[in-house]
């Protein structure tokens, strides 16, 4: 069964009277040179444990499921739990999965071949259900995402205990570069990516690689994990990031002295001009827009601002 054919993906929705959503970003890819350029890049292994998220008809899962020791797929669709099912029948080394990746909370053991517990909460935090299997903290992530999840999908694994060794990712071009993007152009998500891993675009993918076509372009992206924390802290840190960046054609030190004033980190009120010397002290300019700072500039001013 080749399932980048849109034939074979037309007879297998129709069977299963299924319409793809655009609201799920359910855009599949057609492109065989791409697929196997995704697994190459992902340089799968025989010993690794593979979470994908939002497998669709399986296109993608079943190659990895003949490179990797496990592979865990989450589908939100209930609709293509069934189709799932029938194409990856033969693998058995794939657990299915049916549930929102936002809604899952990951509890890891010690030890990195001991069960994983994973359990689905409903909106009052009660557990509906319980899913145990083995699950290596050394795993990896691979997904084509929809634009609306990539930013919360990154944050949760990147702030999780047990991030994964690294994050490989189909997502909007635009959204890619706005990840990757050096000082001058960054943004919150940018800083919120490159606070906790390097991010890197291996490739880019035209839209005419996806059925049903998107309206842009997309791109692969890498996103490794730093092996260290970073010695500030994280709440502190992204908080003075939100006011940095409350207006983000304004100076930096307009921004901090409206929103930190709101709020101020410790208790201590400071104004204006005392905003300015701080940032004068630890060789930042008080006019600078925050898209020009570094993640190092940003950590100066957490401590500065932390003592």
């Amino acid at each position: 069964m080749d399932l980048t054919s849109i034939k074979t993906i037309k007879e297998i929705l129709k069977k299963q009277g299924i319409q793809p959503s655009k609201k799920l970003g359910q855009n599949f890819l057609i492109n065989k040179k791409v697929l196997f350029k995704i697994i190459n890049s992902a340089d799968i292994a025989k010993k690794d444990t593979i979470l994908e998220i939002g497998p669709g008809l399986g296109t993608l899962t079943l190659e990895l499921a003949k490179k990797a020791k496990k592979v865990i797929t989450v589908e939100k669709d209930p609709k293509m739990i069934e189709i799932l099912k029938e194409t990856l029948k033969s693998f058995k080394n794939v657990k299915i999965i049916q549930g929102d990746i936002l809604k899952y909370n990951f509890q890891f053991s010690i030890s990195n071949l001991e069960p994983l517990r994973f359990a689905r909460c409903n909106s009052f935090g009660i557990k509906q259900s319980i899913f145990n299997f083995q699950f290596s903290k050394k795993y990896k992530i691979v997904a084509n995402l929809p634009y609306y999840i990539v930013s919360p999908v990154i944050r949760k694994f990147l702030e999780s205990k047990y991030p994964p060794k690294e994050m490989f990712l189909m997502v909007q071009k635009e959204v890619a570069q706005r990840i990757c993007a050096k000082p001058s152009k960054m943004s919150i998500l940018a800083v919120a990516v490159q606070f906790y891993a390097e991010p890197k675009i291996l490739f880019k993918v035209s839209k005419g690689s996806f059925w049903p076509q998107p309206k842009v372009d997309s791109a692969f992206l890498k996103i490794k994990p730093f092996s260290n924390p970073k010695e500030v802290n994280p709440d502190l840190f992204f908080k003075i990031v939100k006011a940095g960046f409350s207006h983000p054609r304004k100076q930096l030190a307009n921004n901090l002295s409206k929103e930190l004033a709101l709020s101020p980190p410790n208790g201590l009120k400071l104004n204006k001009e005392q905003i300015k010397t701080l940032l004068l002290d630890i060789g930042i300019e008080p006019s600078i827009r925050a898209e020009a700072l570094t993640i190092d500039d940003w950590i100066k001013l957490t401590k500065a601002l932390a003592r």
